[in-house]
């Protein structure tokens, strides 16, 4: 019986097969995911390791392009100025959102309003982002000037000063993404039992006791999550530094991206450019798997 089975179900049309449709319905994320994803990414390997501007000017180097790395000062410049960024944007952007999501989890008046609010820098266009920022910005009737001129307090040229760019830019960042990461530990803390809490108050604990031994245990992986995303997408902040610095002044807010697409479409040294998007890919791979070894380490303990 089952051998007749087999047999009319080898002489079934092609198109009459599960197999066949499945196939058919992720063929286009499969073709997506190789044109897009897969190819660029060897290509981009094999680049690495040639000298090409575009042209037919395409040879082998070797390890010339890594090597050059270790001797580009620029690129140390780059590199550290993307450490920075991220080193003090995640963490103020972490703390606020999470001070927001408590704050916005209270059953307040136009509590619906207030999240929609500050959702909104989140869909809105980086362009128009910049542009605002610019004019907040502005040494002469930018609205933040004006705000510490009421304090006695001289504001700074933001944007074209080599101390105060890449503040700017951290502080344009962090707005902007301020709502995303909020949201997100918005819905962790309406997962969390009530019932925690009730028993909580009944032993006589006070809120910081419950938001030190409730909120942020059960939010661990909430939090994870969210440094996770937070510290690739620092790594890879390109449109802010474009729109509003282009890596000025003196390159103190060039990062490695930027650094990327200056190597890559403005001197045309696509071999160099891909070494560089090669060397940030192993280091967000790098602290991606330091923090998830972090993570089920703390779980152990």
């Amino acid at each position: 019986m089952n051998e007749q089975h087999l047999r009319l179900r080898a002489r079934r049309p092609l198109y009459h097969r599960d197999g066949f449709w499945a196939f058919l319905m992720l063929l286009p994320n499969v073709a997506g995911f190789l044109m897009f994803i897969l190819i660029p990414v060897v290509a981009t390997f094999v680049i690495s390791f040639a000298s090409w501007d575009l042209t037919d000017n395409f040879r082998f180097v070797g390890l010339e392009n890594y090597a050059e790395l270790v001797r580009d000062k620029v690129f140390h410049q780059v590199f550290w100025n993307t450490i920075y960024f991220t080193v003090v944007s995640v963490p103020i952007s972490i703390v606020l959102s999470l001070f927001l999501a408590i704050l916005l989890n209270q059953p307040l008046r136009f509590i619906r309003f207030y999240r929609a609010a500050f959702f909104i820098p989140v869909i809105s266009s980086m362009v128009a982002v910049a542009v605002i920022w610019q004019w907040i910005y502005n040494p002469q009737f930018g609205l933040l000037n004006y705000a510490l001129s009421w304090f006695g307090i001289e504001g700074p040229t933001w944007l074209t000063s080599t101390r105060w760019a890449m503040i700017a830019i951290i502080i344009t960042s962090i707005w902007k993404s301020l709502g995303f990461n909020m949201l997100i530990f918005l819905a962790g803390l309406q997962s969390i039992p009530e019932s925690y809490y009730e028993a909580a108050e009944i032993d006589g604990a006070r809120w910081f006791a419950k938001f030190r031994h409730i909120t942020i245990p059960l939010l661990s992986p909430t939090t994870f999550f969210i440094t996770v995303m937070a510290v690739i997408n620092s790594f890879q902040v390109f449109d802010t530094v474009y729109l509003m610095t282009q890596g000025g002044p003196a390159r103190s807010t060039s990062v490695l991206v930027y650094y990327i697409y200056q190597n890559a479409f403005q001197f045309f040294q696509m071999g160099y450019a891909s070494a560089i998007a090669y060397v940030l890919f192993f280091v967000v791979l790098f602290v991606t798997m330091l923090q998830f070894w972090r993570q089920g380490k703390i779980s152990i303990y």
